[in-house]
């Protein structure tokens, strides 16, 4: 299913602001079979380049789940809109099941975060994601969600 949300879209649906909003677009979602693929843009104006690291610019790992779990949270809440769940909803991380990193993610990379979900219940969920830069995995994890009220 072809799918397209910008940022100012996606804002309309997480709560997350910069500096921390970490997905840039919503290429696609299917929400029937619970898949979403985002981008994230890096550039060397990204905060946290300041201090990780200043002559060797990484992209921290923690912030490379975060993003999935962010487009995992995209998805999960436009499930809910979709099933008819009233109200206005957040998702909050709820573990890390595994996570592994392959490669450095630096200033220039466009990340391609395709996300799927593996067990999503009602208001739980495990999600899946792999992180690639130029169809090369840089990190891949499996995430607990969970769906709360605002």
């Amino acid at each position: 299913m072809s799918f397209y949300a910008d940022v100012m879209q996606i804002m309309e649906i997480l709560p997350h602001r910069f500096p921390f909003l970490l997905i840039d677009r919503i290429l696609e979602l299917d929400l029937d079979n619970l898949k979403v693929k985002a981008i994230k843009n890096v550039t060397y104006n990204e905060d946290f380049f300041t201090g990780h690291f200043p002559h060797f610019p990484v992209m921290p790992g923690v912030l490379i789940i975060e993003a999935m779990a962010q487009a995992g949270a995209y998805m999960m809440i436009q499930k809910a809109k979709k099933e008819g769940v009233e109200g206005d909803y957040t998702v909050l991380f709820a573990g890390i099941e595994s996570a592994k990193f392959r490669r450095p993610v630096q200033p220039g990379d466009q990340i391609i975060f395709e996300v799927e979900g593996i067990n999503i219940k009602k208001s739980m969920g495990k999600i899946k994601g792999i992180a690639k830069v130029d169809g090369q995995t840089v990190a891949e994890a499996v995430l607990m969600a969970a769906l709360k009220k605002k």
